[in-house]
């Protein structure tokens, strides 16, 4: 609530000042306004349990929600830019001392919000909505220091150019997290973990032959699931367990405790369509 109602403070502020940085700013704290919305929305999602049609939960709910925060400031940032060329190309007077207050309440208020948000950083979805207030911080200062060169030099095309610092500021808070959203969603391998140092940290396990057929996706920013082939001895399931017991223990350390592992006594052959046991002439 207090972020829409600086959204208004600002949008009146920026139409009587005549700042297009401040009508900038106000639809950049709009934005943060939605993406708070929806941040508390997949929160809620999150803890809701699995079911017959979910069976994951809705543990992607919050990765959601970030791609969509971060595909609304890509387009609002277009917007800006486009006015701020438009602006600077025909400079029109602004109050600077409206400007400079503004945007000095507006630093505050996203400082507080900021605050709020910091403890739980880990997650991607709260993550979102803090890197879109730290920008929106930013850019407030922005403002704050264009007021002031304006105030001493005059110059009013510094509006139009805080405008464009603000837009590309928008495009750099977004990209991450539409690069790790887009991974999340498309199940890529997590952020931060390589499929070989997986691999070779299970061949290592005692009674592991071999390992393949292996995928590593994310349910959510922070849950990681994994299934693969695992060959082993002939063995009666007795006497397996002590080894998949192991292999858990050490994916523990990756992170990763939601597993699928396939036991095999021979040789698989991978391809293209996945692991197919390779079978003697006479059985075929």
């Amino acid at each position: 609530m207090a972020t829409l109602a600086f959204v208004v403070v600002e949008i009146i502020a920026g139409l009587r000042a005549h700042s297009l940085a401040l009508l900038s700013d106000a639809g950049h704290n709009f934005t943060d306004a939605l993406s708070l919305v929806l941040a508390a929305i997949a929160v809620l999602l999150e803890t809701r349990p699995a079911n017959k049609v979910k069976t994951f939960g809705y543990q992607r709910a919050g990765v959601l929600a970030a791609f969509v925060n971060a595909l609304t400031l890509l387009l609002i940032s277009a917007i800006i830019l486009y006015e701020s060329v438009q602006r600077f190309l025909t400079p029109e007077p602004v109050q600077e001392w409206t400007m400079l207050v503004v945007a000095g309440l507006a630093f505050l208020v996203n400082f507080v919000i900021m605050w709020s948000l910091h403890r739980d950083k880990d997650d991607l979805n709260v993550r979102a909505a803090f890197i879109h207030m730290l920008g929106d911080a930013l850019g407030s200062l922005g403002i704050m220091a264009g007021a002031v060169i304006i105030h001493f030099t005059g110059w009013q095309q510094v509006d139009p150019i805080l405008s464009i610092v603000i837009a590309f500021l928008i495009v750099w808070t977004a990209w991450d997290i539409i690069k790790e959203s887009l991974n999340i969603l498309l199940e890529g391998l997590p952020r931060g973990m390589e499929l070989g140092t997986v691999t070779t940290a299970m061949r290592k396990v005692e009674g592991v032959i071999d390992v393949h057929d292996l995928h590593i996706w994310s349910l959510g920013s922070n849950k990681h699931a994994l299934s693969c082939h695992v060959q082993i001895a002939d063995m009666p399931p007795s006497e397996s367990e002590s080894i998949l017991k192991r292999l858990n223990d050490v994916l523990c350390g990756f992170h990763i405790h939601h597993t699928t592992v396939q036991f095999e006594h021979a040789h698989c052959g991978v391809s293209e369509n996945g692991c197919s046991l390779v079978a003697p002439h006479m059985h075929l």
